[in-house]
């Protein structure tokens, strides 16, 4: 009997341990992947609408979708998107100190074969928003 308690809190704590909360790596990663789907989608004027609030105030909904039309354009359709690294960090050049993670995504047009996709979600109103976005 003591065997069996004893395993049964062994379990139950694996199972705590096993359903900790998410890394912010994690969770911004995800909104940053379901914020490109936006932009893949070419649904610009949409993406602005769910960026952050120091996103939406350095560039209008107009500005976003011109440029974005105009960069992702020439690159042709999306081949692959892989993630290549997710880094916590607290404050950022030109940016208001908070909570950040700067996304790498390795990525793959049909005219661009080696791209590097930078986004950057900001922890706003409890949630991840994109602060940032750029291709080299």
């Amino acid at each position: 009997m003591t065997t069996f308690v004893l395993a049964s809190l062994f379990v139950v704590a694996l199972g705590v341990v096993g359903h900790a909360a998410p890394k912010p790596e994690a969770e911004a990663t995800k909104a940053a992947q379901t914020w490109l789907a936006l932009i893949d989608a070419g649904k610009y004027s949409e993406s602005w609408d769910a960026a952050a609030k120091v996103f939406q105030g350095a560039i209008t909904r107009e500005q976003w979708a011109l440029t974005l039309t105009g960069v992702r354009s020439p690159l042709g359709k999306l081949g692959t998107r892989g993630l290549k690294s997710a880094e916590l960090r607290t404050s950022l050049p030109g940016a208001p100190d908070g909570k950040y993670v700067v996304v790498q995504f390795k990525t793959t047009f049909a005219l661009k074969k080696n791209a590097i996709e930078t986004v950057t979600p900001y922890f706003e109103d409890g949630a991840w928003k994109v602060s940032g976005y750029f291709i080299k």
